[in-house]
């Protein structure tokens, strides 16, 4: 018992070890790179006013906040983003579910699915902008187009992916479809559902700054664009990194839903 006591402690020890070499690992690339880019830039080795460096980044990041536009451009983009991943995944989840439920509306529409899935979402956005205007709604739009379909494709493939068997026993039982969803498919995608949130946190973000490269008046695609109009690449690269750096904030919360999913259902 002690001994088993003794080996359960040292494997905890190792996954602690782990994740600190891992975590420590990660933040030497991060450092190791901007360190390099900001020397490549100061020995001329890259042209800093092409692809700017860490240090006029940061100085320009301080004249925004000194501005008082940053967080407004950072707040705008983020409520786009949320909107719109909220609406596409709730959306292209009951869209899924209702195809399921139907398999004769589901064959029947499947290929205008891939057909939408294939088409350059960005294509639409003018037909977008004249019909709900030129502001935040055509953002919003242009995201749930972007994400909607992937939604949809994704949670009805998870949902035929169960097990069949599973499905004939319940029918045998005289369950209804609506009972064999509720009951077994809902509860057997929920990895699906998660990988769909995790997919969708990507293609938000695309959908936003892909609209509002075309109708922003605020945002950091605003920024990104107006930068790159006045030849003000420091700005460009600013809003970038704080870009990736909302985008992983993001999919951490996504993760750590995951993760207390993961545990309500072990339980």
């Amino acid at each position: 018992m002690i001994d088993n006591l003794k080996e359960h402690e040292k494997y905890i020890k190792s996954i602690i070890t782990r994740k600190k070499k891992i975590f420590i690992s990660r933040l030497l690339i991060l450092v190791i790179f901007f360190a390099l880019w900001e020397m490549a830039g100061d020995l001329n080795w890259i042209d800093p006013f092409l692809t700017s460096t860490p240090s006029r980044m940061f100085k320009n990041l301080i004249k925004l906040y000194l501005e008082g536009t940053l967080f407004k451009h950072i707040g705008i983009t983020c409520i786009e983003t949320i909107i719109g991943f909220l609406l596409s995944t709730i959306l292209g989840t009951l869209i899924a579910i209702l195809l399921w439920l139907s398999d004769f509306v589901s064959d029947v529409l499947d290929p205008y699915l891939v057909v939408l899935n294939a088409l350059p979402k960005i294509a639409l956005a003018p037909i977008i902008i004249f019909w709900v205007g030129n502001g935040m709604s055509a953002i919003v739009m242009v995201t749930v187009l972007i994400c909607i379909v992937v939604t949809i494709l994704t949670v009805l493939n998870g949902f035929r992916e169960v097990d069949k068997d599973k499905i004939r026993l319940l029918k045998t039982f005289g369950a209804s479809r609506f009972q064999i969803l509720t009951h077994l498919i809902m509860p057997a995608s929920v990895p699906t559902l998660v990988s769909t949130l995790k997919i969708n946190v990507g293609l938000s973000w695309v959908g936003v700054i892909m609209g509002e490269f075309l109708v922003a008046k605020e945002g950091l695609g605003f920024l990104i664009i107006y930068g790159g109009q006045i030849s003000q690449l420091d700005t460009v690269m600013v809003s970038i990194i704080i870009l990736a750096v909302l985008a992983y904030l993001m999919y951490k919360l996504v993760e750590l839903a995951e993760n207390k999913i993961k545990k309500k259902l072990m339980h």
